[in-house]
């Protein structure tokens, strides 16, 4: 059988990876093919590790079994119909993704972007920031979504003390399940906290911005695209919310014209939130325990049905 490595690895990883894989799987790796060599590898492989691009899949690999995706996400393939079986990351990403937003909330709460800058420029201002700080304790928050990254920030976030409810239109684990009732909610809630995959397209859009409490923080570790960006942007700037943290935005890298760059209330995480120790041997991991469970016949972890989005 041949494997199609598309996940870019180190000469360390490869070589782990190589160690592992039975002598009947030989692994083809896109570093150091051509664009065209690599479509051709594709298109030959009985299995896919990583995620290559769309656009690949026009002409996809006629015999393929398994494909381990390196990511939680997989937005730009669910048009696909395959007979092979498919397997995202699951939540390998979930715990720092949801770390680092709640790290940017409490970096904004506590001012803590603004204090570095003080120390960059050798500036004490103490008496001008302490009096503005505000606290994470306690505060009424909604998550949109219900899957891994919610539930992870939903744990950390009750640790606060926090009020938190989940907003999904068919997860028992939610306590909001429609527009009308996330748009109630919002009127009471201090946070909202995105962790939407890039399917749900512009749905926090600028009547539900404009339905957030006065004063209250918008976050996103979802896809940057599920949200009216310029209807954000307006509502910062006009002071209708008091700030935002966005691990993601609607393009990617953010354009230098981009308001957010310079808007004093917005922390940009540029999506790192799902970075981790021994992040790619963690997906080689993933891919090798499945790889098991493939040849053994047994359901894949973390297995998606791609068209229907999870």
């Amino acid at each position: 059988m041949t494997l199609f490595v598309h996940t870019q690895l180190s000469d360390d990883d490869r070589a782990y990876l190589l160690r592992q894989l039975s002598g009947d799987i030989t692994a083809v790796f896109r570093t150091g093919l051509n664009t065209a060599q690599q479509q051709v590898a594709f298109r030959n492989a009985d299995m896919v590790l990583g995620n290559p691009p769309p656009a690949w899949w026009e002409q996809s690999p006629a015999e393929l079994k398994f494909w381990q995706l390196d990511s939680a996400g997989f937005d730009g393939y669910q048009h696909l119909q395959l007979s092979a079986e498919v397997a995202n990351m699951g939540d390998f990403f979930a715990w720092p993704c949801a770390e680092t937003i709640v790290a940017g909330i409490l970096a904004h709460y506590r001012h803590i972007d603004e204090l570095v800058l003080l120390q960059q420029q050798k500036h004490w201002n103490r008496d001008a920031v302490r009096y503005s700080l505000n606290s994470l304790r306690h505060k009424r928050v909604v998550i949109l979504g219900a899957g891994a990254i919610a539930q992870a920030a939903r744990q950390m976030l009750t640790g606060f003390g926090c009020s938190v409810q989940l907003m999904a239109r068919t997860s028992p684990n939610a306590e909001l399940h429609t527009t009308n009732e996330l748009r109630a909610a919002l009127s009471n809630t201090d946070l909202v906290v995105s962790t939407l995959p890039g399917t749900a397209n512009n749905f926090f859009s600028a009547d539900l911005i404009n339905a957030m409490k006065p004063g209250s923080v918008f976050a996103n570790v979802g896809r940057g695209n599920t949200v009216d960006e310029a209807a954000l942007v307006d509502a910062l700037q006009r002071g209708h919310l008091a700030g935002a943290v966005l691990d993601v935005t609607a393009t990617e890298p953010l354009p230098t014209s981009s308001p957010l760059w310079t808007l004093p209330n917005v922390i940009l995480t540029q999506h790192t939130a799902g970075g981790q120790p021994n992040e790619d041997q963690g997906k080689l991991d993933q891919f090798l325990h499945n790889l098991t469970r493939f040849q053994a016949g047994q359901p894949l972890e973390s297995a998606v049905t791609l068209s229907r989005g999870y």
